[in-house]
């Protein structure tokens, strides 16, 4: 990870479908995560960098002709290394207005044996609340700038000393403490860390009833391959769906636009930071409790208003476009009266919505259409993977559950062998197919 001028701050503070298991509890190592009204995630597949102080606008607006889409941005830590002058909600709607996606990073207690000189560590006694309270602080932190509940925070996790079993123990509470606090503000849980210790150490508890899994994973191996599979300690069933990042070049310099900067170069397909998008209506309209007219209304919206939405969906036809907008509070509106770039299609760099969860059981199979008897997509999901759910809808009954979960490739999955929040009916904020 980007360290220039390192400087410690004071410490603070199946094809089968498996339909014989009975669900698994809500616990370690797949663990709650509720999302509120107006959330969703974002998922960033591509190159990324990051760089130790966040650029300026005009730097990132100079960067656009680059290959990378997302940038890794330091939130807080007491390990954080540099100034962030820029990281105001000011520059985050700016430069995502531009295009770009956020990668948060926290910079929070070390391992007892660290190799990074001088940082402020984890207490093996304490481990299970220092990641309590640094993911919170991680949460006020990111919110602080305007990033959404629904948003991945990573955990930075600097290499450490793999022979010492008591300091693997105590980094291995304190980031299922960290993820178990992230799941229940809403947040993905993310850990960026060195594939030979804490990426590693993390593969080797991926199912321990001991630890919560973190829904991410973002190693460091500076070999030059931006693959984001065949990881040497890492078997490729884990973290699969929209859950790896790679760190693979280190510390240089680049150029595009005329602006140099010194980065590190990142390979992604994760979740990453959650925003609202500003624009205003071009006429006065309704607001409705689900993507359509047939939804209750909630409120109205005069004449060139602004609105913040926060990701896109479909929904019944309105004039030109099938495309309906999630505002932050949670209501919908039509795109057609939005003053958003695109007509009838869905509008860059604004999201499409969807809340993803983790998958409860091995092998788990998606099909065509919402029940057993649709035919199978290839490949089945591992336990652990993101379903990237879009809506939820009504199908044949798998164990407790008729609700079925229509994921962001069209494919659905049963509702009992997701960790939703509920084995028996809807789960809120997801909405009806």
């Amino acid at each position: 990870m980007k360290r220039i001028r390192f400087k410690v701050a004071a410490a603070a503070v199946a094809v089968l479908l498996l339909l014989g298991p009975s669900a698994p509890a809500m616990a370690e190592p797949t663990t709650p995560l509720t999302y509120g009204a107006g959330t969703t995630a974002t998922r960033y597949t591509g190159l990324a960098f990051d760089t130790c102080t966040a650029p300026t606008v005009a730097q990132m607006t100079a960067w656009k002709g680059s290959p990378y889409k997302a940038i890794g941005i330091y939130v807080g830590g007491v390990n954080r290394s540099c100034a962030q002058p820029q990281l105001t909600q000011s520059w985050v709607g700016s430069v995502t207005r531009i295009g770009w996606r956020l990668i948060p990073i926290y910079l929070g207690y070390q391992a007892p044996c660290t190799f990074r000189p001088n940082a402020v560590k984890i207490t093996p006694a304490s481990a299970a609340a220092q990641g309590t309270l640094l993911a919170g602080d991680a949460v006020t932190k990111a919110r602080a700038i305007g990033l959404l509940a629904g948003s991945a925070i990573y955990a930075d996790m600097e290499h450490y000393n793999t022979a010492d079993a008591t300091c693997r123990a105590t980094v291995l509470r304190f980031l299922s403490s960290w993820t178990k606090e992230l799941h229940r503000r809403g947040f993905l849980s993310g850990v960026y860390a060195h594939q030979d210790s804490g990426a590693r150490h993390l593969a080797e508890v991926y199912n321990s009833t001991a630890y919560a899994r973190p829904d991410a994973v973002w190693i460091a191996r500076w070999d030059g391959s931006s693959s984001l599979t065949g990881w040497p300690l890492i078997s490729n069933r884990y973290w699969l769906i929209g859950q790896r990042a790679k760190q693979y070049r280190g510390d240089h310099t680049e150029t595009y636009g005329g602006v140099t900067l010194n980065i590190d170069n990142d390979s992604f397909d994760a979740p990453v930071a959650s925003v609202w998008y500003s624009y205003t209506v071009r006429t006065t309209i309704h607001t409705y409790s689900g993507p359509g007219t047939s939804y209750p209304i909630r409120g109205t919206i005069p004449l060139n208003s602004g609105v913040r939405i926060v990701c896109q969906t479909f929904g019944p036809k309105i004039g030109v476009t099938t495309v309906w907008d999630k505002l932050i509070d949670g209501t919908y509106i039509t795109d057609y009266y939005a003053r958003t770039p695109t007509k009838p299609g869905y509008s860059a760099p604004i999201p499409g919505c969807s809340n993803p969860f983790q998958t409860t059981v091995d092998n788990l199979s998606r099909r065509h259409g919402p029940g057993t008897s649709y035919t199978t997509y290839p490949g089945l999901l591992p336990i652990g993977s993101l379903a990237w759910i879009t809506c939820q809808r009504p199908g044949s009954k798998v164990g407790t559950t008729s609700v079925w979960n229509r994921l962001s490739d069209g494919s659905y999955v049963t509702d009992y062998y997701v960790a939703t929040t509920s084995n028996t009916t809807y789960s809120t904020p997801l909405r009806r197919c």
